[in-house]
């Protein structure tokens, strides 16, 4: 079977570093759904403005293609601290054999563009700039929705965010709507999880932006941006 986007995802976010690791994390950050061309038409949505919610099928566009495919049935979750191996199929892993992601996202507006047809603004999506779509289909309640189903390792680790440290500085240089999201995706701790070196300095690309931080104990300071 051959697939072909449908759409690409237009985020703050350019690169894999920083992007929340699962949708739904950072209810405040926004980005939008642009479609191709053949897409391009109010006919394709016609009742989407009913819902609220979206599945996005979509490609891991940021990982190299030399990371693709199966090298290994294990991974390490961030959310066991990176140093417990699951299975592959038991985790929400970028790392999979066909590289696709699915993410459930809150739809913020629907509007139409003069050169872009219809363009979908979402919020808490998990998806860097340019990633590829490949389908969007509508969140229903009844059967999508289990709150009462076990997560396994995820219910057994608690996951703890930090407190941040962002100068005013820094925080002129973006909108109330950027900073608020900035500041969760930060809380979360986008550094790999085995590094604890609390003098080294991680950049995080962000709304034309490179932010600079470092982590010591559980507070995240950012020192500069550029």
């Amino acid at each position: 079977m051959e697939i072909r986007p449908i759409a690409y995802f237009r985020s703050p976010m350019t690169s894999k570093f920083g992007i929340p690791r699962q949708s739904g994390l950072v209810s405040e950050l926004t980005g939008s759904i642009v479609f191709e061309p053949d897409y391009r038409r109010m006919e394709a949505i016609r009742g989407l403005e009913d819902f609220d919610y979206l599945w996005l099928i979509w490609e891991f566009s940021g990982v190299r293609s030399q990371e693709s495919g199966v090298r290994s049935l294990t991974v390490r979750p961030p959310r066991l601290g990176g140093n417990k191996r699951m299975g592959v199929f038991a985790t929400r892993s970028p790392f999979r054999p066909n590289n696709l992601g699915l993410s459930c996202v809150r739809i913020d507006r629907i509007e139409e563009d003069q050169k872009q047809g219809p363009v979908i603004y979402v919020k808490g999506a998990d998806l860097m700039d340019g990633t590829p779509i490949y389908d969007i289909k509508p969140y229903v309640t009844y059967a999508d929705s289990h709150p009462e189903a076990r997560s396994g390792f995820v219910d057994e680790s608690d996951w703890q965010e930090l407190e941040v440290v962002i100068p005013e500085t820094v925080s002129k240089l973006f909108s109330a709507d950027e900073m608020a999201s900035l500041r969760k995706i930060l809380a979360l701790d986008p550094r790999p999880h085995y590094q604890e070196d609390p003098e080294r300095i991680y950049g995080m690309p962000y709304g034309g932006h490179d932010v600079r931080f470092k982590v010591n104990r559980k507070v995240l300071t950012v020192v500069e941006c550029k």
